[in-house]
């Protein structure tokens, strides 16, 4: 039995397939871009840091993607004309505001605010609970809460502490130990 053809397939003669087959590759190639562009960009440096308007990677990709799926959805619609000529030109009108999207979207992810990383002046002051006991002359350990996490760290006082007691971490002499004081 021979293949029953989609309704539509053909318009004029011109198979309306392979037209709609060249949108959807163009498309694929946009979004093929985005993503390399987001998953590696930075370690191959793909596209120009600092690039950003019309001409940025965001853009392009955005607009080259659009342009082929939009125009594969105006190839395959039996509107007058070639496939090709209805496809391009919902495809454009698709592919503007888009990259205009897209590079609205990358500026503002590009100047979002985030928290300063904390330091360790940022962990005197804070209230925590011994883990470990602190011996007279040496290290136990401490958990205290920076920036609503709870940090485990190395902690020394002037007294011994047993675990459970409640301290107030008064100075940090680095990184990762602390000089501890216990609380009421």
């Amino acid at each position: 039995m021979p293949p029953v053809p989609w309704p539509g397939s053909e318009r004029g003669g011109e198979p309306v397939d392979s037209a709609a087959t060249v949108f959807l590759v163009i498309g694929g190639v946009g979004v093929a871009v985005l993503a390399l562009s987001l998953l590696v960009g930075d370690l191959l440096h793909l596209g120009h840091p600092d690039a950003d308007g019309p001409f940025s990677l965001p853009a392009v990709a955005g607009f080259v993607g659009a342009f082929g799926f939009i125009g594969a959805v105006g190839a395959s619609l039996p509107l007058p004309g070639s496939p090709a000529v209805a496809g391009s030109a919902l495809g454009l009108v698709a592919a503007v505001p888009t990259a205009w999207f897209a590079v609205r979207l990358a500026r503002a992810a590009a100047q979002m605010r985030s928290d300063a990383t904390p330091t360790r002046s940022d962990l005197v002051g804070t209230v925590g609970v011994v883990v470990s006991p602190i011996p007279d002359s040496g290290y136990g350990q401490v958990r205290v809460r920076l920036g609503g996490q709870p940090v485990q760290l190395n902690a020394r006082s002037d007294r011994p502490l047993p675990s459970g007691a409640r301290i107030l971490v008064v100075l940090a002499p680095s990184d990762t130990s602390v000089v501890v004081e216990e609380t009421p």
